[in-house]
C-alpha cells in the first residue's frame, strides 16, 4: 500500500519541476490520450476532421465547447466543433478554459510562465493578457502546479495546431471552483475579451458512467439547457439531472463551471446564438464499452452577420422528389432497426444520395404507434447532411424521448414514421405574415429560443397569435406576450412534411 501511494504522489508531482517563469508546458499525456509520433498524430486528427461538418457562411463562431477526451473517444466530436470554424479564420487569441481535475482552488489560474508545447511543437502563450487578467481581476491567480498534469487544456492544442491556419496565441485557464459568485467574477474578468477577435475554447465531457442510453439522453437535456443560453435554467438542469437517481451517474458535465462562464458572457448578447455541431459518446467508439460511458457535446456560439438573414419571401423553394422521400424513410426505418437488433445501420447507396440530401439542414423525426405520438426528436439546425441527421433523430425519437420509455421490438412493427425538414428561415415583423399550416415559426429573445412546427398550429386550430403566444410561453419561456416584445425576433420556415401515409 506504502509503494502505491509513493508511486501516486510521483506522478502528481513530477510535472511540477518543468515550471519555473520562463519555463514551458510540457506535455503530460502525449501517448496516452493522443499519439506522441508526429505523423501518427497528424493521421489521426486527418481522420477525425474527415467526417466533420463545415463551417456556416455569414457567422463569425465566438467560443466552443469541445470535449476532452481520449481521441479514440472523443476525437471525432471534438472535431466538428472546431471544423465549425473556417480554418482561413483569424483570431488574435484562443481563450483556452477547463476545469481542474486535480486541485481545487478558488479562482481561475492562468498560465503565463512559459509558452505551451505537444509533439507538433510550440503555441505561443500571451502572458500579458494574462498577467492583466491577473493584475485586474482578484480571482485570477498563479496556480501552475495546477497546470502540470492537467490533461483538460492539453488535449485541444493539436487541434488548434492543425486546424488553424493562422495560430493565434492561447491564454491558458483553469477553473478551480464551483462558487457561482466567484464564476460570474471570472466571467466579468473575462468580459472584456470577449469579442470578435477573440475565440473562446470551453474544454469539457458531458456525463460520466451511465449506460449509453442514459447518456444519450442526459447529454441531450444538458446540451439544450446549454443551447437556451440561460445560466441559471443550466445549472437547475444540471442539478436535477445529477439528483435524478440515474444508474452510475457521477456528473452531468464534468467542466460545468467554465461552461457556466461561458453562459455568463453570453447572457444578454441577442446577437449570440448556440448550436450543437456533433455528439457521440464513449459508446460509439470500437474502444468503448455501452455498460458505463462518457458523453461528448460540441457546441458553437455564433455571431449571425445582418447580410446573412433572408428577408421574408426571399428564400428559395424547397423540394424533394419521391426518390428522396423514400430514402429518407428507408434510412430512419433502418436507424431504428439496427438499435433494436444490436447492429450497425445498412449502408446507403451512394446514387441515391442527392446534392439536396447532402445539404445541412434541420430535421425533426415523428414516430406515431396507433395513431399516438410514441416519440419526437429533432434538430432545428445543423452542420451535418440531411441523410445523416434523419438516421439521428429517428434513433433518438425512438429511444431518447425523455417523455416515452425507449421504443421495443414488439411495438416497431405498430409503429409509423413522420419526417419534418425545416427549409430555411426569414424574418417577419408581424403575426399577419404567418401561414398557418404552411409556416413553422422560430423565436429569438436574447438567448431564449422556441420553435413550433408547421403542423401544430394547423392540427390544434390556432391563429397566428395563438401560435405565437404557445411558441413564446411553452418553447422560449419568455411569456404568453413574449413575442410582442421588440426584443423578440421572428422568423418563419417551411416543414416538408412527408410520412409513411404519404405527404402532408
Amino acid at each position: 500500500m506504502k509503494t502505491v501511494g509513493i508511486i501516486l504522489v510521483a506522478l502528481i508531482l513530477s510535472p511540477m519541476k518543468i515550471f519555473g517563469q520562463g519555463y514551458d508546458r510540457q506535455p503530460a499525456v502525449s501517448g496516452s490520450f493522443y499519439p506522441a509520433a508526429v505523423g501518427t498524430l497528424r493521421n489521426e486528427l486527418a481522420a477525425c476532421f474527415a467526417k466533420a461538418g463545415a463551417p456556416r457562411p455569414g457567422v463569425r463562431v465566438r467560443a466552443l465547447i469541445v470535449p476532452h477526451a481520449g481521441y479514440v473517444f472523443s476525437g471525432r466530436t471534438a472535431a466538428a466543433g472546431f471544423a465549425a470554424v473556417p480554418s482561413g479564420a483569424v483570431y488574435n487569441n484562443i481563450f483556452l478554459i477547463g476545469v481542474s481535475h486535480r486541485y481545487a482552488f478558488e479562482g481561475a489560474a492562468v498560465f503565463t510562465s512559459g509558452d505551451m508545447v505537444t509533439p507538433l511543437g510550440k503555441i505561443k502563450v500571451n502572458r500579458e493578457a494574462g498577467e492583466k487578467l491577473r493584475a485586474t481581476n482578484r480571482w485570477f491567480i498563479e496556480h501552475d502546479d495546477a497546470h502540470g498534469p492537467e490533461h483538460s487544456l492539453e488535449v485541444e492544442l493539436p487541434f488548434i495546431q492543425y486546424h488553424f491556419d493562422h495560430q493565434p496565441a492561447v491564454v491558458p485557464i483553469l477553473i478551480g471552483t464551483r462558487n457561482t459568485t466567484v464564476l460570474k467574477a471570472v466571467a466579468r474578468g473575462l468580459q472584456p475579451w470577449f469579442n470578435d477577435r477573440n475565440l473562446f475554447v470551453i474544454s469539457s465531457d458531458f456525463s460520466h458512467y451511465p449506460s449509453y442510453d442514459d447518456a444519450r439522453r442526459v447529454d441531450r437535456l444538458t446540451g439544450e439547457a446549454i443551447i437556451k443560453g440561460d445560466p441559471y435554467n443550466f445549472l437547475k438542469t444540471v442539478k436535477a439531472i445529477e439528483s435524478s437517481g440515474t444508474d452510475n451517474l457521477v456528473t452531468a458535465m464534468c467542466g460545468w463551471p467554465a461552461g457556466l462562464v461561458l453562459l455568463y458572457l453570453t447572457e444578454g448578447q441577442a446577437e449570440l446564438s448556440y448550436r450543437k455541431a456533433g455528439y457521440t459518446n464513449s459508446g460509439d467508439s470500437p474502444h468503448g464499452s455501452r455498460d458505463e460511458v462518457v458523453g461528448y457535446n460540441a457546441i458553437v456560439v455564433e455571431k449571425k452577420s445582418v447580410a446573412s438573414e433572408k428577408p421574408s419571401g426571399s428564400g428559395e423553394k424547397f423540394l424533394l422528389t419521391a426518390g428522396e422521400k423514400s430514402t429518407l424513410l428507408a434510412i430512419a426505418r433502418d436507424a431504428i432497426s439496427a438499435r433494436l437488433h444490436g447492429r450497425s445501420p445498412d449502408a446507403v447507396d451512394p446514387s441515391k444520395i442527392t446534392p439536396r440530401l447532402r445539404e445541412p439542414l434541420g430535421a425533426f423525426v415523428t414516430i406515431t404507434k396507433r395513431g399516438e405520438l410514441r416519440g419526437c426528436i429533432g434538430r432545428f439546425t445543423s452542420s451535418e447532411p440531411l441523410w445523416e441527421v434523419i438516421g439521428q433523430m429517428a434513433v433518438e425519437a425512438a429511444f431518447g424521448d425523455p417523455r416515452f420509455p425507449a421504443l421495443t421490438a414488439a411495438e416497431y412493427p405498430l409503429t409509423e414514421l413522420e419526417i419534418s425538414v425545416l427549409g430555411p428561415m426569414s424574418k417577419v415583423r408581424r403575426a399577419d405574415e404567418i401561414k398557418i399550416g404552411t409556416h413553422g415559426i422560430y423565436l429569438k429573445h436574447g438567448m431564449r429560443t422556441g420553435t413550433l412546427l408547421p403542423q401544430v398550429a394547423s392540427e390544434r386550430g390556432w391563429n397566428a397569435e395563438q401560435f405565437l403566444g404557445y411558441c413564446a410561453r411553452d418553447k422560449a419561456g419568455i411569456g404568453w406576450d413574449g413575442w410582442k416584445d421588440k426584443n423578440c425576433e421572428i422568423f418563419v420556415y417551411e416543414a416538408y412534411v412527408f410520412g409513411e401515409k404519404g405527404d402532408k
